[in-house]
């Protein structure tokens, strides 16, 4: 096992922890939906479809979990391409949320309040599992690619998008980067309290999911270092003034 599994054993939060985790992206749903509502009236829309649907399979109509999926940005967009896709957010309020949207758009998508770290579906129930944003804010995301891993049929296709958020931040804090404009004082306080108590800020990323996932028995993981360069042209409201990554992995 690697250093950071040990750590993951070692430390264990309290419900408190996680219930403070929800109750922060709660105070930021209603804002998280005009985010999301405006991301897909963008051309990210376009570049985030083209991007999900060239790793997928496009003979047949999948299987997918959206994990975190926030309001439904992914279940949404895939859902429209006739997947037939489940979304999972901690967090009821983005669930709801998310509905609306699902609803405004006329895209029949099943949106659940679940845990991503525990995610109530048995072995082998997913062609695909996608999740952006979501991993460095995981209290155990070994566990949590346990449970993924679990989920996904044999020859099933991960694919994770995310950043090296709390290292950017705790360096450079929240305040005038326009993805967060409508965060509060409070909010940011609130966001930065969270990154110095998660365990996966202080660890190397990309390459420790990579260890992982292959410890996991994955195969073909890799790493997409530059996706954010083919996905953010410019500079704007859903781009970030850091490198996000793509780690893939196929269940053996």
């Amino acid at each position: 096992m690697v250093e950071a599994m040990v750590q993951r054993d070692l430390w264990k939060e309290t419900p408190a922890v996680k219930g403070r985790i929800a109750r922060y992206w709660d105070s930021r749903s209603e804002s998280f939906k005009e985010q999301r509502d405006a991301e897909l009236h963008s051309e990210q829309h376009q570049l985030w479809e083209q991007e999900l649907l060239s790793h997928l399979p496009q003979d047949r109509s999948l299987r997918i979990l959206d994990v975190g999926c926030g309001c439904g940005f992914f279940t949404l967009m895939l859902a429209e391409h006739g997947h037939r896709v489940t979304g999972i957010d901690l967090t009821g309020s983005m669930i709801r949320k998310g509905r609306e949207l699902a609803q405004e758009y006329g895209v029949a998508a099943d949106l659940r309040v679940m845990d991503a770290e525990h995610p109530d579906f048995s072995d082998d129930t997913f062609d695909a599992i996608v999740t952006r944003n979501l991993t460095w804010t995981l209290p155990h995301p070994a566990e949590a690619y346990e449970e993924w891993i679990r989920v996904l049929k044999p020859g099933g296709i991960l694919l994770n998008y995310d950043a090296e958020h709390a290292k950017y931040h705790r360096r450079n804090g929240l305040e005038g980067e326009e993805a967060h404009r409508m965060l509060s004082g409070a909010q940011m306080d609130e966001c930065m309290n969270i990154y110095r108590m998660l365990p996966i800020s202080g660890w190397k990323r990309p390459d420790w999911d990579v260890c992982i996932l292959k410890q996991m028995g994955c195969r073909e993981v890799t790493v997409d270092d530059r996706i954010g360069e083919k996905l953010y042209l410019h500079e704007s409201a859903f781009s970030v003034p850091y490198p996000i990554f793509l780690i893939k992995a196929v269940k053996a």
